[in-house]
C-alpha cells in the first residue's frame, strides 16, 4: 500500500490532467500495469513462470502496455497515456521514471542474457523512444521523442535523434522527469548541418572574392580581349 500511495502521489505531480487519486487508481492504465506486474513478477521469481505470463498477457489486453514479468521495476514509476510501452524481460528502471506512450525498452536480437536496458533513477523517455541493448542510461538523463538510443547515454545527458546522438547538460542538474520539456531540445545533426550550410557559405564567397581578384589580372583581360578574326591569316604573313 506505501509504494501503491507514492505511485499515485508521482501520478498527480506530473499529470496536469489528475484530479484526484481515486480517478488515477480506477482510471489510470500505467497503475494498473504496475500493480499487475508486481503480481506477474512475484509469479515469475518463485518460477511460476506460465502464470506470471498469463498476468502479464491480461495486463497487455487490459492496458495495452506489455511489461515482461521478468522486467525489474523501480518505485515511483510514471507511464503517461501508457499505450503502447513495450518493457522487455532483462530491463530495470530505477525509482522516478517518467515514460510516454510508444516507448521501446528491447533488444538488438543478437545479445544473449542481459538484452535489454538499464535505465536508472529520475529519467525521463519521451513519446515513441526506443531504447534497444544491454546498458545503461545514466540517472537524470532524457531521452527525446521517436529517439532510437543503441548505446549508453550518460547521467544528466540528453539524446536526441536516429541513431541517437548525446547532448551534455553543462553545468546543470535538473530534475528532468519532474520538468518535463520534448519541445526544447537541441538537435546535434541540425546543428552540424548548420555548420556546414555556413562552411559552403564562406567558401561560396572566398571563391567570389578570387575570381574577382584573377578577372583584375592583365593577361586574363588580354584573354578577354582577344578575337581569334583578328589573327593574321597565312597568306597575309
Amino acid at each position: 500500500m506505501t509504494r501503491l500511495g507514492e505511485t499515485l502521489r508521482a501520478y498527480q505531480a506530473r499529470d496536469p490532467a489528475a484530479r484526484s487519486r481515486l480517478e488515477i487508481f480506477l482510471l489510470y492504465p500505467g497503475v494498473h500495469a504496475v500493480i499487475y506486474h508486481r503480481v506477474a513478477h512475484f509469479f515469475y521469481k518463485h518460477n511460476l513462470k506460465f502464470i506470471a505470463r498469463c498476468v502479464s498477457q491480461w495486463s497487455r489486453c487490459w492496458t495495452g502496455i506489455e511489461i515482461h514479468p521478468g522486467a525489474t521495476i523501480g518505485r515511483r514509476l510514471v507511464m503517461d497515456h501508457g499505450m503502447g510501452i513495450v518493457i522487455g524481460e532483462t530491463a530495470e528502471i530505477g525509482d522516478d521514471c517518467l515514460i510516454y506512450h510508444g516507448v521501446t525498452l528491447g533488444g538488438t536480437g543478437k545479445d544473449q542474457g542481459k538484452r535489454h536496458p538499464t535505465i536508472g533513477n529520475n529519467v525521463l523517455i519521451s513519446t515513441g523512444a526506443k531504447v534497444l541493448g544491454p546498458f545503461k542510461v545514466g540517472d537524470g538523463a532524457r531521452i527525446a521523442a521517436n529517439a532510437v538510443v543503441l548505446s549508453e547515454i550518460p547521467a544528466n545527458a540528453t539524446a536526441v535523434g536516429v541513431p541517437a546522438r548525446v547532448v551534455r547538460i553543462a553545468g546543470e542538474k535538473v530534475d528532468f522527469a519532474g520538468r518535463v520539456d520534448q519541445i526544447s531540445v537541441s538537435d546535434p545533426v541540425q546543428k552540424e548541418l548548420q555548420a556546414l550550410s555556413s562552411r559552403l557559405e564562406f567558401l561560396e564567397r572566398l571563391v567570389e572574392r578570387q575570381a574577382a581578384a584573377l578577372a583584375d589580372e592583365p593577361f586574363l583581360k588580354a584573354a578577354e580581349d582577344y578575337d581569334p578574326k583578328d589573327k593574321p591569316s597565312d597568306k597575309e604573313s
